[in-house]
């Protein structure tokens, strides 16, 4: 399958992208190519397997739930914006309505 110039055009106006023409040509040959390999993918005999979510095996990926010393009030605030005797200072976020 051959894309032509108003279709790659087509596709970069979805993608928000302005190309010029030497793209233009540049991104018709490189898609071309894809899209033919798709077309070759899909002459491939795979009748015989079976449907699968993924290849790879399930396994869960979370770590131990293990308690920890808390960190010192200190290093809590460090970086903080604004603070006072270790606390966190931050806006009212309830007025005088």
């Amino acid at each position: 399958m051959e894309l032509s110039h108003a279709e790659v055009r087509r596709i970069a106006e979805l993608a928000k992208l302005d190309l010029t023409e030497e793209e233009v040509g540049l991104y018709a040959g490189q898609l071309s190519h894809i899209l033919q390999y798709f077309e070759r993918l899909q002459q491939v005999d795979t009748s015989h397997i079976p449907p699968t979510a993924s290849v790879l095996p399930l396994k869960n990926v979370m770590r131990p739930d293990v308690a920890l010393p808390a960190l010192p009030p200190e290093d809590v605030v460090r970086n903080a914006s604004d603070s006072d005797e270790l606390q966190f200072r931050v806006s009212a976020v309830l007025g005088d309505e």
